[in-house]
């Protein structure tokens, strides 16, 4: 199946320049009767996907769904800077080869952060899948031939067998428009009519994963040079099936997002002092959180102010910002001794890191002191209203994924799921909030 290829440590390292953290000191209480003592804790326990964005695409004119020579396919994706997309599809009169990029994928950026576009066929590569042995290509392929047991490997001018390929650029043409707001569309083009090399094209696979620190997070979206196959990519380069693959990617496409440095205010006799959802950015500090996970100058501007009681930044002891699980491993974890008494009330809010300026809190009315226990069910996604949104962790104006905002002025208002990028699980199991 599709590898995970980074491991919790250099995920760690990746992460650990996405968000700024400081914490602040609660108010003296000395004086007053000895409150109820309570520890509030927040963990990151998202169970967290490697890939973005994912996708099939297949032919639609006289071949339909395979892509003979002289037809096209396209399909769109979004995408941040240092970003790559990936995809595979058979060299249908083979025996098992497949077209794909190099791992990790096309870049469509280039190193001035300018969008690509145009033809970028020389990133095509022809692949053997290593399950059967080649015959020569061609109408008259017996299917599915005679099995072996090799890894993955570039097809280079013969096979070994010897049979003569064409370069891959000769075969499909691979071509880049930048549609603008982070999208693109690559079209592939059968382009083998006529030549040595002559032969339809299957449906295919597609995929684009997260970065962090610039890196991709999964290396090897669909295959691993010099490994193995895996059944999924078996049928895809054996007979142009796309299902078992697309189901191996899906299973690992979806959210992956840091939590940054949470900011917790015990507050009483006023309502929520962070924010109040159908009303704009008070301009106090809430946007930095949102827009970059940096929660100083909100904490600084709440203290002091009537009914604030304490102020908290809490980051995580590991990494600073909270990671999600990968791979198996524990997120991140934070807690905190609160000193409460009747009347309290808890606020909370913590970036969506991979987002434009989202945030997670426990709704606009915060919670009662007198809460216990788990009280995930309460929290909520809001969008701050103060930057364009873009695809969640594939926007190219991410500040935390090397961008700068486009500024907007909207109301506070909750994310809804699925929204128009795409569908969040149940924010319970994103973030845990307890209080004991």
């Amino acid at each position: 199946m599709v590898k995970f290829r980074k491991s919790h440590q250099l995920l760690t390292l990746l992460l650990l320049s996405v968000f700024a953290y400081s914490c602040s000191d609660d108010d003296d209480n000395s004086g007053k009767p000895v409150p109820e003592m309570a520890t509030l804790t927040v963990e990151n326990v998202l169970e967290a996907k490697t890939l973005v964005q994912s996708g099939t695409f297949e032919g639609d004119g006289a071949g339909a769904p395979v892509i003979l020579p002289g037809e096209s396919v396209s399909f769109s994706f979004s995408a941040a800077k240092g970003q790559t997309v990936s995809f595979a599809a058979m060299y249908g009169w083979s025996n098992d080869l497949f077209f794909a990029p190099e791992n990790p994928g096309i870049s469509v950026y280039d190193d001035n952060g300018d969008p690509i576009e145009g033809d970028v066929s020389e990133e095509l590569k022809l692949w053997d899948n290593g399950s059967r042995v080649n015959q020569v290509p061609g109408a008259d392929v017996d299917h599915p031939g005679e099995a072996e047991a090799k890894s993955i490997r570039e097809v280079d001018g013969t096979d070994d067998q010897g049979n003569p390929y064409l370069p891959a650029s000769e075969l499909v043409k691979v071509s880049l428009v930048y549609d603008g707001d982070s999208y693109f569309t690559l079209t592939l083009e059968n382009i083998s009519g006529g030549t040595a090399n002559e032969t339809p094209v299957s449906p295919g696979v597609w995929a684009v994963s997260y970065i962090a620190g610039g890196a991709p997070l999964n290396l090897a979206p669909l295959y691993e040079e010099e490994e193995s196959s895996y059944s999924g990519l078996t049928k895809l380069s054996e007979m142009g099936d796309n299902t078992e693959i697309f189901d191996d990617v899906s299973d690992n496409t979806g959210i992956f997002t840091p939590l940054s440095p949470i900011l917790v205010v015990v507050y009483n006799g006023i309502d929520n002092p962070i924010f109040k959802e159908g009303e704009n950015d008070r301009g106090e500090g809430l946007a930095l959180l949102a827009q970059t996970g940096n929660a100083e100058d909100l904490a600084a501007a709440l203290n002091g102010q009537n009914g604030i009681k304490a102020t908290y930044i809490l980051p995580d002891p590991q990494n600073t910002v909270l990671l999600p699980s990968v791979n198996g491993t524990a997120g991140g974890k934070v807690s905190q001794e609160l000193t409460l008494e009747e009347g309290d009330h808890i606020a909370i809010a913590t970036m969506y890191g991979f987002s434009n300026d989202w945030f997670f809190a426990l709704g606009d009315g915060g919670i009662s002191a007198g809460e216990t226990g788990d009280i995930s069910a309460m929290v909520r996604l809001y969008d701050n209203g103060t930057a364009v949104n873009q695809f969640p962790g594939a926007g190219v104006t991410q500040i935390n994924l090397g961008g700068s905002v486009i500024p907007e002025e909207k109301p506070i208002q909750e994310v809804p799921n699925p929204n128009s990028f795409t569908a969040l699980p149940s924010l319970d199991q994103v973030v845990k909030i307890t209080l004991n």
